[in-house]
């Protein structure tokens, strides 16, 4: 069972409208009201009357199919907003140094559809769903991004495994040879701490 509503001649632009639509879109109709009350969005008093006519839409319909409809399981299957006309909604803005910017007050459609059939479980799961990954423009394209890399062979495995390896060892030859820098470094203060010692001993 599906229901539409549509509210038209909206103030406000498309824009700022599927702002409001995409927090509410796919969600039960409960929700999505209590999202509309609270929403600090000047197109939100307009969406909210567009659900609840499309709620009474539903309820109409079912009586007159003979169909029992439970409201509170209906849920926004679609919902989107259209760009409205701008014609003679033009008007003219003071500038600096005596300009004029000309704006443009927008209008904007809202349409709504409700469904009271099951939602898809794979559309409740947080992206978890078993999809394949999407393809980047430069692999739909073709060419050398969309070619898969070639496989190592055993001969480059075993040359980057001797590279380590030999890494590794210069690493640990060196190793000692800062620890020999860093004791001479340690005997020349000790060196140059006594001289001083002495001479204070010797001025006295």
């Amino acid at each position: 069972m599906e229901a539409t509503a549509s509210a038209k001649y909206l103030r406000g632009s498309a824009q700022k409208a599927r702002l409001v639509i995409d927090m509410i879109r796919g969600k039960n109709v409960n929700q999505a009201l209590a999202i509309l009350r609270y929403a600090n969005k000047r197109a939100a008093l307009g969406i909210e009357k567009c659900v609840k006519s499309a709620i009474a839409n539903a309820n109409e319909a079912a009586e007159k199919a003979n169909i029992s409809v439970d409201p509170d399981e209906l849920w926004l299957k679609a919902a989107y907003v259209d760009r409205g006309p701008t014609k003679n909604r033009r008007r003219m803005r003071p500038a600096p140094q005596g300009r004029a910017y000309r704006e443009r007050r927008h209008f904007c459609h809202v349409t709504i559809l409700l469904s009271s059939d099951k939602q898809d479980v794979e559309a409740k799961t947080d992206g978890k769903s078993s999809a394949t990954p999407a393809v980047s423009r430069k692999a739909r394209r073709g060419g050398a991004a969309a070619a898969p890399r070639a496989k190592r062979s055993a001969k480059t495995r075993a040359a980057a495994e001797e590279k380590t390896a030999s890494e590794a060892v210069e690493t640990k030859a060196g190793a000692p040879q800062k620890e020999a820098k860093g004791e001479k470094k340690a005997s020349t203060a000790a060196s140059k701490l006594g001289k001083v010692l002495r001479r204070k001993k010797s001025e006295e």
